[in-house]
């Protein structure tokens, strides 16, 4: 089984952030069924003012804040208000549409440093209504120089209390210097590993941070070692079949449905206001001149 390695690009989100974009890319659009990729720091913010992302709106999707370091502030137009630091969960289902801002607090630590992932909702639940959740207890494995967080999903025998609509499972794995171990995975999912911190080997190919590793289908096990401390984030799903439209924070199925997620938050409709962020909301880029395809989790459409 041939594992493919695909470099990140960077990316300007805000006025303050540089991000690393790892998914989706032309060879591979999808992991199951998580969708997009950011992984951004570590950055030195202790004389900065970190992140800060205005209100934008979201629909069709899951939205995944995994820290590595630093703090963010999250709220939403449903009026959640709640910060998240490492080793948390903020999950935001958006269903039909939420908006929401994110920011590093007037007093924060000086590195920030994560990811941001997001889920495609299945057909079943992307009309739903939006929710929030925060998890600050999520269940670990550990032994042997390795602890797995698991953050959605199950794996090991343990299993996330994270909302989920597919089969997936997400996990960050922390390798101390010298390191093994083997995990055990569904042969049934697609995988792809992220690494925040160190280097590793993961199924024999060697992952620094800067790219997603995508490593298929049809293992029944996943063999990690590290020379030294190492970080990564395990992504993996049954196979996401629905075609899909993605264009600026919207996920949907045809062109006339981001028209019109588009045209409501201009507008001011569905997706709700966002209360207490000091700043104006993100406003939406004109759509291009061209119709944009639904395509598969292959690039096809």
């Amino acid at each position: 089984m041939e594992n493919l390695l695909l470099p990140g690009h960077e990316v300007a989100l805000g006025r303050y952030t540089v991000v690393r974009r790892l998914l989706p890319q032309r060879p591979r659009r999808m992991v199951g069924a998580w969708c997009f990729a950011d992984a951004f720091g570590p950055d030195d913010v202790a004389d900065r003012p970190g992140m800060q992302v205005g209100p934008h709106p979201h629909c069709g999707l899951q939205t995944v804040t995994w820290l590595v370091e630093g703090e963010v502030l999250h709220r939403d137009s449903l009026g959640s208000l709640q910060s998240i630091r490492p080793g948390q969960l903020n999950l935001m289902t958006s269903g039909r549409g939420i908006a929401h801002s994110e920011e590093s607090p007037a007093t924060h630590p000086p590195v920030m440093h994560g990811l941001q992932l997001w889920v495609a909702l299945p057909e079943g639940a992307r009309h739903d209504e939006p929710r929030f959740d925060h998890h600050a207890d999520l269940p670990r494995l550990a032994g042997h120089g390795v602890e797995v967080t698991v953050v959605m999903g199950s794996m090991g025998g343990v299993t996330s209390p994270a909302l989920a609509h597919t089969p997936l499972v997400g996990a960050e794995v922390v390798l101390a210097a010298g390191a093994r171990t083997t995990l055990p995975v569904e042969a049934a999912f697609e995988y792809a590993a992220i690494v925040t911190n160190g280097a590793a080997r993961v199924a024999g190919t060697k992952l620094a941070p800067g790219g997603l590793l995508y490593l298929g289908e049809g293992r029944r096990s996943l063999p990690l070692e590290a020379d030294g401390d190492a970080r990564l984030f395990l992504l993996g799903g049954a196979p996401f079949d629905d075609p899909l439209v993605m264009w600026w924070n919207f996920v949907a199925r045809s062109h006339e449905e981001i028209v019109e997620a588009r045209e409501d938050w201009m507008a001011g409709r569905r997706f709700g206001a966002v209360r207490g962020y000091d700043g104006d909301p993100i406003p939406a880029p004109e759509m291009p001149s061209v119709r944009l395809k639904a395509r598969d989790r292959h690039g096809n459409s």
